[in-house]
C-alpha cells in the first residue's frame, strides 16, 4: 500500500516528528530547512502539510501542491493560510487552537506584573547602565486594584482567576458569554463597556475582527483613569497603536505590556521608543510545554487527515458533492451567513439556535443546522468554531440547537429561517435562493426584505413616522458615507426596519449617533 506523505514545512517540537515517524503508513518529509522555492518542488505529491507562520500557504503554494488534501497550521492564527483558496480546491485547513492556552495566560500575567512594577526597566537600568536607583522605580500593587478583562473565553477567564488570587477585583466584559460564567466566580459582569474603562488595569483577550479591531482608541482612553495600565497579549491592532503611543507618551497611560503588533516583525515600531512600556516579540505560545503540545496535536491531526479518518479543528470542511444534492450548496452558505448576520444584530450570549426549513431543503435541516451554528458563533469565537466542532462547542456552552421541518407555507419554493435566542431577545432571519445560486435575505424579525447577503450594512429599526430616512441620511452624509442601497420593510404595529448598504466601514460613533435618534428603536452594523 502506498504511504501517505506528510511534509513538515516549519520547525515543530521534536515530539511531533517522533509521532509522525512512528506511523508505518506515513512518509515524513522534513522540509524545515529548505528555501521556500525548493519547498515548492517537494510538496507536489504530498497529502498533508504542517506549517507555522514562516510558510505562506498562498496561491503559489497551493498550485504547487497538486495532491494536497489538508493543511495543518501548528498554532491558532491562520493569517498565512489562504482558506478560500483551500476551499476552492477541496483542501481542508485546520489549526491547533487550544494547545498554547496556559502559555498565553502566564505571559499575560507576566506583563500584568511588569506594568505594575516596571521590573524590565529596572533590570535594564541596573544591568546595562550599572545604575542603582531604587527611587526611580516605584510601582503599584495589584492587590485591591480593579482588573478589566475584555473577552472571557479560554484565556481571559484563566487570566481573571489567577489575577483574583493576587487580591484583584475582576470586572469582565464579554457579551457572548452568560453573565453567570463570570458571577459564579465571584467577579463582576459588565454590561456597559464603560465599566471596563474605569478599571486600574485592562487586559484584552478577543479574536480580531471588525468589532474588536481598534476596540480601544482615543475616545475609550479618554474615559480611562489617569495612570491606567494596559496589557495586550492577544492580537495586534485591538488597541489603536497611534492612540496607545500618544497616551503613553502623555502619561495618561502609566505603563503598557504589549506582546503583539498590527504588523510583525515590529522592530522599528514607534512604541519601542517609549520608556514606560514592556514589549515582547509575540511570545504567547513560546514555552517548551506549549510547543510540545502544539506539535503533538498538529502531528495527530495530520495523521488523521492523511488517512481521511477525521479533520479535527477544520476551519473550512468542504461539502461532499457526492453526498449532498447540488441545489443544497448555496443554502448551506446562505444559512451560515444568516447566522452570522443574526449574531451581529443581537450581540449577547446565545441561549439557543433554531432553524426552520420549508420546501425540499427541509430534508437536509440537520445539515443546515450545523452551518447555522458555525455562522452564529463565528461572531464571538472567530476561528475557534468550525463544522467539525460546532455541535460540541454548542453543547459545551449549553446552547440549545434544534431544527424543524416545515410544510411549505410561504410564497417561496424553499426557505430557511434561523432564530437566535440570547439573554436580550430573539432575532430571526429568513432567506432563500433564486435560480441556481442567487442568495437572498427575505426577512428580519418579521419585516420583509429582498437583498443579497453581502457587504457592509446598517440594520435600523424605528418608529414608522415621517422624517426618519432624512435623519439617517443626514448623519451618514455628514461622515461622508455613501449609500449603495436602501431597503425598507414596514410592519403592522407602527414600526419599520431599514437595511442600508454602504460603501465604507462604519465607525462606532455613527452607530451611537443613529441610536440616539428619537425615532430609533435600535441600530446595528453588520458585515457579510
Amino acid at each position: 500500500m502506498k504511504k501517505k506523505k506528510i511534509v513538515v514545512c516549519d520547525a515543530i517540537h521534536q515530539r511531533g516528528f517522533e509521532l509522525l515517524c512512528a506511523e508505518k503508513d506515513i512518509e515524513v518529509i522534513d522540509a524545515v530547512s529548505l528555501p521556500k522555492d525548493e519547498l515548492l518542488k517537494v510538496i507536489g505529491d504530498c497529502d498533508v502539510v504542517i506549517t507555522r507562520s514562516s510558510t505562506d500557504v498562498d496561491e503559489k503554494f497551493l498550485n504547487a501542491a497538486k495532491n494536497l488534501k489538508a493543511v495543518v497550521r501548528a498554532g491558532v492564527g491562520v493569517d498565512n493560510v489562504d482558506q478560500e483558496g483551500c476551499s476552492r480546491r477541496g483542501i481542508i485547513a485546520m489549526n491547533v487552537p487550544t494547545a498554547n492556552t496556559i502559555a498565553a495566560v502566564e505571559l499575560t500575567l507576566a506583563h500584568l506584573l511588569g506594568t505594575a512594577r516596571s521590573f524590565t526597566n529596572a533590570n535594564n537600568h541596573l544591568k546595562n547602565e550599572r545604575i542603582w536607583n531604587r527611587e526611580k522605580w516605584y510601582g503599584v500593587e495589584l492587590c485591591d486594584k480593579k482588573l478589566g478583562v475584555i473577552g472571557f473565553g479560554n484565556i481571559g477567564s484563566r487570566v481573571a482567576i489567577r489575577a483574583k488570587s493576587f487580591g484583584m477585583e475582576i470586572v469582565a466584559y464579554d457579551p457572548y458569554v452568560p453573565s453567570s460564567k463570570v458571577t459564579d466566580l465571584g467577579m463582576t459582569y459588565a454590561e456597559n463597556f464603560d465599566d471596563i474603562l474605569a478599571c486600574d488595569f485592562i487586559t484584552i483577550h478577543t479574536p480580531k475582527n471588525k468589532e474588536t479591531s481598534n476596540m480601544i482608541s482615543y475616545d475609550e482612553i479618554a474615559k480611562m483613569k489617569d495612570g491606567v495600565r494596559l496589557v495586550n497579549c492577544a492580537r495586534g491592532g485591538l488597541y489603536n497603536e497611534k492612540a496607545l503611543y500618544d497616551s503613553i507618551k502623555s502619561g495618561k497611560i502609566a505603563f503598557a505590556g504589549i506582546d503583539v503588533f498590527s504588523y510583525e516583525p515590529a522592530t522599528d515600531h514607534p512604541l519601542l521608543d517609549l520608556e514606560n512600556i514592556c514589549v515582547t516579540p509575540h511570545l504567547g505560545a513560546n514555552t517548551l510545554e506549549s510547543q510540545e503540545k502544539i506539535a503533538i496535536s498538529a502531528a495527530e491531526q495530520a495523521i488523521s487527515a492523511a488517512r481521511g479518518v477525521s479533520y479535527p479543528n477544520a476551519l473550512n470542511l468542504p461539502i461532499k458533492a457526492e453526498e449532498l444534492p447540488q441545489y443544497l450548496e448555496p443554502y448551506l452558505e446562505l444559512v451560515q451567513k444568516m447566522g452570522f448576520l443574526a449574531a451581529q444584530i443581537n450581540k449577547s450570549s446565545i441561549k439557543s439556535i433554531r432553524i426552520e426549513a420549508e420546501g425540499e431543503i427541509s430534508k437536509h435541516a440537520k445539515t443546515l443546522l450545523t452551518f447555522a451554528v458555525v455562522g452564529s458563533l463565528k461572531e464571538s469565537l472567530g476561528e475557534k468554531i468550525n463544522y467539525v466542532n460546532a455541535e460540541f462547542v454548542a453543547k459545551e456552552k449549553k446552547i440549545e440547537t434544534k431544527f424543524d421541518m416545515v410544510n411549505t407555507a410561504s410564497a417561496y419554493k424553499n426557505r430557511v429561517t434561523i432564530n437566535i435566542t440570547t439573554e436580550k431577545n430573539v432575532t430571526s432571519v429568513s432567506g432563500t435562493v433564486f435560480g441556481e445560486d442567487e442568495q437572498r435575505i427575505v426577512g428580519i424579525n418579521g419585516f420583509r426584505f429582498d437583498f443579497k447577503p453581502k457587504g457592509k450594512m446598517i440594520i435600523f429599526k424605528n418608529s414608522d413616522v415621517p422624517g426618519v430616512i432624512a435623519s439617517i441620511t443626514t448623519i451618514l452624509a455628514k461622515s461622508q458615507i455613501n449609500i449603495s442601497d436602501f431597503r425598507l420593510g414596514r410592519g403592522n404595529h407602527g414600526y419599520a426596519m431599514a437595511v442600508i448598504l454602504v460603501d465604507t466601514d462604519i465607525d462606532k460613533k455613527i452607530i451611537t449617533e443613529l441610536n440616539a435618534l428619537e425615532t430609533c428603536v435600535w441600530a446595528e452594523y453588520a458585515v457579510l
